[in-house]
């Protein structure tokens, strides 16, 4: 008897996972319905996130089955989701609980600052690593625990939004912005996160850039300045 062919796994499209489906349509509505607060600018990136988002929605974009990893931070997820029900955005945050338990948690450095492992991690949704794959654009959630100071960074070549959907930050000590809240960071420019001492955060992302930028993109934490003496 000839041997059996292998059996191929079937691919999956965002047709045959609808809640991945769903989180695009609400990923884009959010980004349709922010107020740009008159900057132009902001209006553009608005504007360019959601032709990007309708491009991978419309290409029925490849779905991978990630194994789900946690790390020490997610302890907090819970309780941001559900502070982050009393905000205008709930129905997001409904999107995202039904997609809960299939989130590959990660650090995105080959080196973790100090501390900052207890205190910080990042799920990509939508981007060249999957869930959703796709070199349009990158979207995903950043978990920040209580008390959090996320170091100074900057990203080559790529624009990036933040849109809080729970508790309350600080971008370069300028201003706090609260469930709601759109930041906004142009590429390269140097950027440090501080977190409300009682709360976690939950901070939905946006990065537009370049297929090879989205695709290698590599984040690097600026040095502490030296003390004079």
């Amino acid at each position: 008897m000839p041997s059996a062919a292998p059996i191929l796994p079937v691919e999956m499209r965002l047709s045959d996972r609808p809640e991945w489906g769903y989180l695009l349509r609400d990923f884009y509505e959010l980004y349709r319905d922010l107020p740009a607060g008159g900057s132009a600018k902001i209006r553009t990136h608005q504007r360019a996130v959601r032709e990007r988002i309708a491009r991978v929605i419309k290409a029925n974009a490849r779905i991978a089955d990630l194994a789900p990893l946690e790390k020490p931070v997610t302890k907090h997820f819970r309780r941001a989701l559900d502070q982050g029900r009393e905000a205008r955005h709930s129905a997001f945050i409904r999107t995202i609980d039904a997609i809960y338990d299939r989130l590959q948690w990660q650090y995105g450095y080959e080196k973790v600052p100090r501390g900052l492992e207890q205190k910080y991690a990042y799920a990509e949704l939508v981007g060249p690593t999957g869930p959703v794959v796709t070199n349009e654009v990158i979207l995903g959630l950043v978990l920040f625990a209580p008390s959090c100071t996320y170091p100074a960074h900057a990203h080559d070549g790529i624009t990036e939004s933040y849109l809080c959907l729970s508790g309350a930050v600080s971008e370069n000590d300028q201003g706090v912005y609260a469930p709601g809240s759109l930041i906004f960071n142009q590429p390269g420019q140097l950027h440090r996160i501080t977190v409300a001492d009682n709360e976690p955060s939950l901070l939905a992302y946006a990065w537009m850039g370049a297929t090879d930028k989205l695709a290698n993109q590599k984040m690097v934490f600026s040095r502490a300045p030296k003390a004079q003496h």
